[in-house]
């Protein structure tokens, strides 16, 4: 029997139903429900996590306010804080940004739209992907032997430029797939039209491609940036600092950046070791959300940016 559809309302259930004669599709509603607990699992883990890391975290907050935000790493928990990991980590996003995502940006441009398309191409790509899945723990052996050995004269050791160039290494393959990934979805005709106009490889790629991907290549950086700024493996080897540590108000900034560091992943990993329930809960927590509003903060500024090429690419 055929069923009669009043174009004016057809929706993808009446289609579904019409294709379907009306069938239940008990299996499609199976596959349906273990979908939906694969989402809802997942969520109610991190609102178990949140809510149990912002109820320790209250308390520090309110007693201390601002405070704990302004105030160096200390034995005391009550005058312990978080500027130093605030400041190290800053840093080593800055390093990120200048030194992995251009490199990154710039190989995944060459890759997708200058390479030619031979086993040479394709096998530097697998081994870019395979990069990608490598444990941070190898980048921070690779930065401990090349960065903070090898290249001590110019880094000055366990320093954040070392940690810098390490965690730009670490980064620098995803910032790569992603990039490539966002051009390859950029259409074929947009490209072929700059062609028809007369425009050079150049000129179609800085015109139109990279503006078309743009959403998202920032969408990918801004994700290797917060990978960047939450691994504590690499910081570890490196050499950041878990005690005390002090820098002269009067030091150039070379001797800053080739001193002493450390950065909030160490601080709040080191924090949870401590036997003190102070530094081990309370702290710890409280160094948590600090880290997870700086990445919020980064992703924010990414979805703006994201927003605002999109626009105008409409």
């Amino acid at each position: 029997m055929a069923v009669v559809v009043d174009p004016g309302i057809v929706t993808s259930d009446v289609v579904r139903g019409s294709l379907t004669d009306t069938k239940r599709d008990v299996k499609g509603l199976v596959f349906q429900g273990v979908l939906l607990l694969c989402l809802i699992f997942p969520l109610l883990v991190l609102i178990t996590l949140l809510a149990r890391v912002i109820s320790q975290a209250l308390p520090v907050f309110q007693d201390r306010g601002t405070d704990f935000l302004t105030s160096n790493l200390a034995s005391d928990p009550t005058q312990a804080g978080v500027w130093q990991g605030l400041v190290g980590s800053f840093a080593i996003a800055v390093a990120c940004i200048a030194l992995a995502f251009p490199v990154g940006i710039g190989a995944a441009v060459y890759l997708e739209e200058y390479a030619r398309p031979n086993r040479l191409t394709r096998f530097i790509q697998l081994n870019i992907r395979n990069l990608a899945g490598v444990p941070s723990v190898v980048f921070g052996i690779l930065g401990l032997i090349i960065f903070v050995q090898a290249l001590d004269p110019l880094t000055g050791g366990k320093s954040v430029v070392a940690a810098g160039l390490t965690m730009s290494v670490l980064v620098l393959p995803i910032v790569i797939i992603t990039t490539v990934e966002a051009l390859s979805a950029v259409p074929r005709g947009l490209r072929e039209a700059g062609y028809g106009v007369g425009a050079t490889r150049w000129e179609v790629t800085k015109d139109h491609v990279l503006p078309y991907a743009a959403p998202g290549i920032l969408t990918g950086t801004i994700l290797a940036l917060a990978r960047a700024l939450g691994e504590a493996a690499p910081l570890i080897l490196i050499g950041a600092v878990s005690g005390l540590f002090s820098v002269p108000s009067t030091a150039s900034v070379i001797d800053k950046v080739q001193g002493p560091f450390t950065a909030m992943p160490y601080v709040i990993y080191n924090w949870a070791q401590l036997p003190q329930k102070e530094f081990k809960e309370e702290l710890a927590s409280a160094a948590i959300l600090v880290l997870l509003f700086v990445v919020l903060l980064a992703n924010s500024v990414a979805i703006l940016l994201r927003n605002h090429y999109e626009k105008k690419r409409g």
